[in-house]
Parts: structure tokens; sequence; C-alpha cells
């Protein structure tokens, strides 16, 4: 069979989409692995009606709405491999089964890299954050780390300011000019320059020269680089921006390769379970209206 839509990735925002194409009555294929982005997570904050609620069971609930809708189909496994176009695109799985659809949409979220500092990702998601808007109320106005990964840090230190007193840990990533010191410290952030050997605890920070640092929560700013290789393999443009790089989409959310569509945080900066189902939702419409009316959608 051909399926309507084809989708790669089945996390929040490919869920999103596929259940506006499932209401629809078109035939979806969710193609998933599994991996979501924050899956090292114990709560989802900042989602109206799910705040702390564990993000597993949002996503399995959600998974299981799905479900009763006849027109799905669920594939537990990974996209290996896409080839075609508009109409008559094959996406290959790892079990080395093929699968037809009229369009295809990437919702396979991004990787986070982390500076490689010792005891790091081992709390990533835990202690150890991006979104402040997602994590920075539940610090309770303790102490913050800001670990700098570049000029943005800056940023993300004066705006962490507002959930606790923070401070800058430079790493040797970022060297601030006597005036951009003068002015975190006037806004009440500490800057410590001395480079990070471990980090031990809950969010203690050992110092190279011995010192310890305890804090309530460490942020750190990741790069940010699509999950899977197959939309630049099947030519999708991508594009940089301040994070790092995602699938470039226009305001329809389709890729530059026609009959390919990009959600979530693939294609969309910044990052946020409530984000992320509202861009799937619009996603999941778009690529419907392409069906109806494919000589609209350019």
């Amino acid at each position: 069979m051909i399926h309507d839509v084809i989708v790669i990735g089945g996390s929040y925002a490919g869920m999103a989409a596929s259940l506006q194409l499932l209401r629809a009555r078109r035939s979806v294929l969710v193609i998933d692995a599994g991996q979501r982005r924050n899956r090292f997570a114990g709560h989802a904050h900042g989602f109206l009606g799910q705040d702390g609620v564990d993000p597993a069971v949002i996503a399995s609930t959600a998974r299981r709405q799905l479900e009763a809708y006849p027109t799905l189909t669920w594939l537990e496994s990974e996209a290996t491999g896409i080839t075609g176009e508009q109409d008559a695109f094959v996406v290959t799985s790892a079990e080395g089964q093929s699968h037809r659809g009229r369009r295809v949409l990437f919702a396979t979220g991004v990787t986070d890299q982390l500076p490689n500092i010792t005891g790091l990702a081992e709390r990533w998601g835990q202690s150890v954050f991006h979104c402040p808007y997602c994590h920075g109320y539940e610090l309770d106005q303790g102490r913050i780390g800001v670990i700098a990964t570049g000029p943005m840090s800056v940023h993300q230190a004066e705006l962490l300011a507002e959930w606790g007193k923070a401070t800058l840990l430079t790493n040797g990533a970022l060297m601030l000019e006597p005036e951009g010191r003068d002015g975190l410290e006037r806004k009440g952030i500490t800057v410590e320059d001395t480079s990070i050997h471990a980090i031990e605890g809950d969010a203690d920070v050992q110092l190279t020269d011995g010192r310890a640092l305890s804090f309530a929560g460490l942020f750190v700013a990741t790069t940010i680089a699509p999950s899977s290789s197959l939309p630049s393999d099947l030519g999708c443009e991508i594009a940089e921006n301040p994070m790092g790089r995602n699938i470039a989409v226009n305001a329809s959310k389709q890729t530059t390769v026609p009959g390919v569509f990009a959600c979530g945080d693939v294609a969309f900066v910044p990052g946020a379970v409530s984000f992320a189902v509202g861009d799937g939702a619009l996603a999941g419409m778009q690529m419907h209206r392409s069906l109806v009316w494919p000589e609209t959608m350019s």
C-alpha cells in the first residue's frame, strides 16, 4: 500500500501532526525509534494542562490516543533510507522493509552536543538543563550555574538571574571585555573564570584550582544538529541558527524538497514540549492541505 503520509519520528511533534492527519481520515505511518529528546527528564513543565507530568507519560498517553484511529500504522524502528519524490517516496526501515508514501514528515528531533566536562552528560535533564522556563522555577530561587559555550551564554546568564542567584562559569569558552563583566556584575551575576574540572553530586562544580561551587542546578546552551542524516540525504536544506543547525522550512512547514515537511525541534527553535506540539499540529494541517490542493503548495 501507499500511505498518505510517512512520519519519521514519533515524539510530541510527530504525534501532534499525525493526529491532525488521522482526524482527516488519512493513512499515516509513523516510524519511531523511541529516542525522545527529553527522555532523561522526570517532569515536563510549561505545558498547559500537563505541568509537572512525566514526559514519558505524556508521550504514552498521546500514542494510545492515536492508536484509536484505524488509519494509523505505528512501526517501532529506525528509518535508515529515503528516496523518491512527491507522491512516490520510499522509506526504508532498519529491518530492510520499504514503505511508500505520498508525503514525508521529518519530526526526528535534534541531538544536543554538550561541553566535554566530566560528569555533565550523566546529569543532563536531571540537574543540568537548557531551558529556564522548563526547569527554573523548581530551583526555588537557589544558586544557578551557567556553563558558557559561547557569547550567547551571557544572555543566558542574564535571563537565568530571574530565577535565582546566577554565576556565569566562563570555562575558557568565553572572554569577557571589562565593560561586559561590569555589566553582568551590576545585574548581580557572578563571573567565575577558573576552568571546570568535573561535575559531582547533584550540581557541584569542581574547579581546577581545587575549589568547589554548589548550585541548585546548572544550565548550558547546547549545540544542536538534526538527529538523522536522512533530510540532507534527500536534499533538504539545512540552515544555521544561533544554536546550531536545523532543517529549513517555510511558513507552511515545507522543506526545500517538494512533498517533504519538517516540524518540532528539528525545524523550530527554541525547543519545548508545548512548542513541539503546536508546531506539529500546524505541520499536520498543512500536509493535509497539500494532499487536497497540491497545486497551491509552493
